[in-house]
């Protein structure tokens, strides 16, 4: 009846306990776990959580998944080396938690940061830049600033020639429905060709190119915008008759020049807008497209960037 419980057995013979402890002493493979093992520890959770902290957050996700794989199997390897030769017992448990407790910390920092950058630029661009490139923006949230500053961009401005006759004969209800047709036909083409949305005056359109992304064709994709709203516009003729709407006739003015880009207004509503003289000269280029009878008409430096 000589039977006791050991960490093989709830039922184990007490002669074999003797047994396992002699056959241990002669074959000199008796574990050990001396009294600086718990220094040892705290040593290793110290340099190896140094390491996993500095490193791990300067990694993308699938290198520091690899790091943190890497760090589970040397710890692991360590620890089974010196059991198998050393015959110490060496604590593992601790180690292990705090590689994954770490790395779990740090892809969870990573994805809410992210998503926290990602939502503020969003709320900042999201209703001026089209959402792709709110999404590469979102990617390096420093390189890009609502602070102003000068820089070469081409602006855009378009106007509904006849405005005020059309909308004096048109109930409120219908002018609404047409403008919404019209300026979302008109604002899907600006963002179609990286363009960003300023303003909407009335029936009036304020684009530019350049800013907050940096394009180095932004003339041509500003003067292929005005290209294509003029397409665009002949495509609504036929829907917008139909409706018993009027045909709609558009002229844009295309500028290239110095601009001061930024965040403007006062404390109560801001905008990210352009300002400056091609600024004006855009808006001036636009206003006399109707005395030329022409669609478009462009600045002299826009004519000869592209």
């Amino acid at each position: 009846m000589d039977l006791r419980s050991t960490p093989v057995g709830a039922t184990y013979p007490g002669v074999e306990v003797h047994a396992n402890l002699i056959a241990g002493i002669l074959d000199g493979k008796i574990k050990e776990k001396p009294g600086f093992m718990l220094g040892f520890e705290v040593l290793q959770l110290i340099l190896l959580g140094s390491m996993l902290a500095l490193l791990l957050p300067l990694l993308s996700p699938l290198r520091a998944s690899l790091l943190t794989v890497l760090a589970l199997v040397l710890t692991v390897v360590l620890n089974l080396a010196l059991w198998s030769s050393a015959n110490l017992v060496l604590p593992l448990a601790a180690s292990l938690l705090m590689t994954l407790l770490l790395f779990g910390v740090n892809m969870s920092w990573g994805y809410f940061v992210e998503s926290r950058s990602k939502r503020q630029f969003t709320e900042l661009f999201g209703q001026y830049v089209p959402p792709e490139l709110v999404d590469e923006m979102a990617r390096d949230p420093q390189a890009y600033s609502m602070d102003g500053r000068n820089a070469e961009l081409t602006v855009l401005f378009s106007d509904v020639r006849g405005f005020t006759s059309i909308a004096e004969g048109l109930d409120p209800q219908e002018l609404t429905h047409l403008m919404n047709d019209y300026l979302g036909a008109m604002t899907e083409v600006i963002r179609k060709n990286r363009g960003t949305l300023d303003k909407y005056m009335g029936d009036a359109i304020m684009a530019f190119w350049g800013a907050p992304v940096a394009d180095p064709e932004h003339t041509r994709h500003a003067v292929l915008t005005a290209l294509a709203m003029q397409k665009e516009l002949k495509k609504l003729a036929e829907p917008f008759r139909k409706k018993g709407w009027p045909e709609l006739h558009i002229g844009v003015g295309v500028n290239t020049g110095m601009m001061t880009v930024g965040d403007m207004g006062s404390p109560v509503r801001k905008a990210y807008t352009v300002m400056g003289d091609a600024v004006n000269l855009g808006s001036r280029l636009e206003s006399i497209t109707k005395q030329y009878g022409v669609g478009i008409l462009v600045g002299p430096q826009t004519r000869e960037s592209i």
